[in-house]
């Protein structure tokens, strides 16, 4: 049986302690604040990333440098018969497209996976990439699983602000002044590859009932029912820690019987949105 490498980016959630402990190979995304690099995780924290937003520092998400994903590629390719990467959703960067472009260059010892997963979804792609390189699946195997099982997640996002919308050119000035004028809380839905509205609530409160109800929805008329068995919950949040854990005990009392898996959602994410955003997602259990 082949010895494989799964490897996805710290758009996952998935911290570096957190890789080792895990037995995955997590590549840090860059950022430039002010034009000077940072690395996720590795030279710039969640709590340092949301003081420099709040600086107003010139905070710009970047990709992998090609040097950088070979070079752990190369490495990998030591120890390991084939790698399994899981980059980023196709739709929210470019690196997934890019990783693709050196992979043809490793003679199907790397394969891309570009199955358009982001956070909380794309960490568990990752646990389930592990979960059939252990049930005896090829690398190429794994990437068609994971391909095929796409869609079979959603991510519902709440957010706190317009302003980092309007900054980064997502809506107008004028719509941002409107939307915090009404004080609205736009619910946005990620559905495969793209970022797009899905809602405007009034409330806090309004906009988790809409996040529970549409992932009620999606579990009984896409993924089979509500059940624990066949589910993954989770939540994210950006920089709300004790938001994210009420809204996780109102989703168990919803859901009884789930478990339900916390993180922060990814920088990558979190700099058009800015902090204070909630998230709730599920994704069918392979």
């Amino acid at each position: 049986m082949a010895k494989i490498a799964i490897v996805t980016d710290s758009n996952s959630g998935i911290t570096q302690q957190q890789a080792k402990k895990l037995g995955v190979h997590v590549l840090p995304m860059p950022f430039m604040i002010n034009e000077e690099t940072y690395f996720e995780d590795i030279s710039l924290t969640q709590k340092e990333f949301y003081e420099r937003l709040a600086n107003g520092d010139d905070v710009v998400t970047s990709q992998p440098s090609p040097e950088s994903v070979m070079n752990l590629w190369d490495g990998l390719l030591k120890e390991y018969d084939e790698i399994v990467h899981i980059p980023m959703s196709s739709g929210l960067s470019g690196s997934c497209q890019s990783a693709l472009m050196l992979a043809q260059d490793y003679d199907g010892r790397v394969q891309v996976v570009n199955n358009q997963r982001i956070s909380v979804t794309q960490r568990q792609s990752a646990l389930d990439a592990m979960k059939l390189a252990e049930r005896g699946m090829d690398a190429r195997q794994i990437k068609d699983f994971l391909e095929a099982d796409k869609f079979n997640s959603s991510i519902y996002i709440m957010l706190d602000t317009l302003y980092y919308l309007k900054k980064g050119g997502r809506i107008t000035p004028a719509a941002a002044a409107l939307g915090t004028l009404l004080k609205l809380k736009p619910v946005l839905q990620i559905q495969g590859e793209k970022l797009d509205a899905f809602a405007k609530a009034r409330t806090t409160n309004q906009g988790k009932t809409i996040m529970i109800n549409a992932i009620r929805n999606d579990m009984n008329n896409r993924f089979g029912g509500a059940d624990k068995e066949k589910i993954w919950l989770q939540v994210a949040y950006t920089y709300n820690t004790d938001a994210a854990q009420v809204l996780k005990e109102e989703l168990m009392d919803e859901f009884p019987g789930f478990d339900i898996h916390v993180d922060p959602l990814s920088l990558s994410i979190a700099c058009h949105i800015g902090p204070g955003s909630l998230a709730v997602a599920c994704c069918k259990k392979i």
